[in-house]
């Protein structure tokens, strides 16, 4: 599968009916997967209910940092940061689908994630970001450094439209986006902005 496009990363709205109402806007507007990511109680029938929309459109569905929950929803997939728990034992629970790691502004890591197995790796926070201030930043130079690993490269942190022609001549091949698709006023209109931007 090539991997390439907006990725969307699901916001913490308190409710259940604006998550769906958003992602569906979202897949309406051709992001190219969706991240579930959620603490708190409502997340299996959450996620059971966004695996099934983007099923229906061919979307690959990931689950930020929960293997179990990935694989009771049958997720396409799981995304593992640096203390979610080992890649290669991932790789293993996970086989045929998905895997995605955080890298953070580390080559060293990514290069470990390839050989263990992962399907892309993501390195951020590329701008500074309202959903994890205080994140490392990672240097747009990494993306062309990680070329040689072979896989898609992700970028993710403080992405708009504006700053993402940068990263994609940097050489990112997924933009991972929460805040500027989700609180567009049209989200559709602003993942339909994204894919022409990736085309």
């Amino acid at each position: 599968m090539k991997l390439r496009g907006l990725y969307a990363i699901t916001p913490e709205f308190a409710d259940t009916g604006t998550l769906v109402r958003g992602v569906a806007q979202a897949l309406e507007g051709g992001i190219a997967l969706l991240q579930y990511r959620r603490k708190g109680r409502q997340r299996l029938d959450e996620a059971v209910t966004l695996a099934r929309m983007c099923r229906e459109r061919g979307v690959p569905f990931i689950v930020n940092d929960d293997i179990e929950l990935a694989l009771e929803v049958n997720a396409d997939g799981v995304h593992l940061g640096r203390e979610d728990g080992d890649i290669a034992a991932a790789r293993r629970a996970m086989k045929g689908r998905l895997l995605g790691a955080s890298c953070y502004n580390d080559l060293g890591l990514a290069r470990r994630a390839a050989a263990a197995g992962a399907d892309y790796v993501a390195f951020g926070s590329v701008y500074p970001s309202s959903t994890k201030p205080r994140a490392v930043r990672a240097p747009l130079s990494l993306f062309a450094e990680a070329r040689a690993l072979g896989l898609p490269l992700c970028a993710i942190g403080g992405i708009t439209l504006e700053n993402s022609p940068a990263l994609i001549d940097a050489g990112a091949d997924l933009l991972a986006v929460i805040s500027d698709l989700f609180d567009a006023p049209d989200i559709g209109e602003r993942a339909r902005q994204y894919k022409r931007l990736l085309s």
